[in-house]
């Protein structure tokens, strides 16, 4: 028979309400989530595997790395047919982006999560892992790479944010929309990703990235102090607009790529790319004529992400890949 990988991370979806505080505390409810999902299941096998029992804040980029190592692990078995990951939904968007960029399987891997805990009425965490789950299992999401998928809805991972603190449809890809839906057990696709995707592989994470965001009046002081640690190899500007800066700040930017340092520039906007349109100085142009890159539309998040991956492989060409 053949078998859907779960990988337990923690998150709301794992969570109850303390019942001193009545606040949300990690609750392993593993066991519970795959008895009720398991019986809607009678042509896969449902392999649960416990990574973790953290809140979202505390994964780190090396969590995401080895949960990358262990999915591709697993899916060489023939048997298994895809994989979903439950997470809590705060760095949902950075796993699922690095695991995009990561993984050398082909078959689907789904990442899923709540945003009520088990203790709420409306608890989605059920919903959302039999959603997870349908999808992982269906023929038509393989080579789509990371998916994410709550509330029905099936987004890539490369295109999708979290919009809102509380809303059950917090995740949305705002300039394309979703890539599909879930209605009832049928998994319906409209559009493939609108994105090229760039595949890196690593045993170790080395590199460590740092994120300013730009605000009127900024000079370039806080990008000196990351400087002067030592401890930085690539810093993201979350800039104005198509990717301007205050003018206070390119003498900073300047040393920081004098000294090796990689910068890369993307929008405070949620929509839209950056691009060398202005060239004013610290406009666009300006910093392109400097050395800066460019991460398109991606988000401030998702860039760190990239960079940080491409700085730990040596054989990288930076600029090319950020191109």
């Amino acid at each position: 028979m053949k078998k859907i990988l779960i990988v337990f991370t923690g998150g709301t979806i794992s969570m109850t309400n303390d019942d001193q505080t009545s606040k949300s505390v990690i609750s392993n409810n593993e066991s519970d989530l795959i008895a009720k999902i398991r019986k809607r299941f009678h042509n896969f096998t449902l392999v649960p595997h416990l990574y973790s029992m953290k809140p979202s804040p505390s994964i780190t980029p090396t969590d995401m790395l080895l949960i990358g190592q262990l999915i591709d692990q697993y899916l060489l078995d023939e048997d298994f047919v895809g994989a979903v990951v439950t997470h809590g939904t705060d760095t949902l968007e950075e796993t699922a982006y690095f695991l995009d960029l990561f993984m050398k399987t082909k078959k689907p891997v789904v990442v899923t999560g709540s945003m009520r805990n088990f203790s709420e009425l409306g608890y989605d965490g059920f919903s959302n892992l039999l959603s997870g789950i349908l999808v992982a299992s269906n023929p038509s999401s393989f080579n789509r790479g990371c998916l994410v998928v709550l509330n029905d809805e099936i987004n890539s991972a490369i295109e999708v944010t979290k919009t809102h603190t509380l809303s059950l449809d917090t995740f949305k890809s705002l300039e394309f929309g979703p890539l599909g839906i879930v209605d009832e057990q049928d998994v319906t696709y409209y559009r493939d990703t609108a994105k090229r995707k760039s595949h890196l592989t690593t045993d170790q994470l080395t590199a460590n990235v740092e994120i300013i965001k730009v605000v009127t009046g900024q000079n370039g002081d806080i990008l000196d102090f990351l400087v002067d640690s030592k401890r930085i190899q690539g810093v993201i500007l979350e800039a104005f607009g198509r990717g301007n800066v205050p003018p206070m700040m390119v003498p900073s930017i300047k040393r920081a790529l004098d000294q090796g340092i990689k910068v890369v520039i993307t929008s405070r906007c949620p929509k839209g790319r950056v691009r060398d349109t202005y060239g004013y100085d610290g406009g666009g142009y300006h910093l392109k004529q400097l050395g800066v890159l460019f991460a398109g539309d991606l988000s401030s998040q998702k860039a760190r992400i990239k960079l940080m991956l491409a700085l730990s492989v040596p054989e990288v060409k930076i600029e090319k890949y950020f191109e």
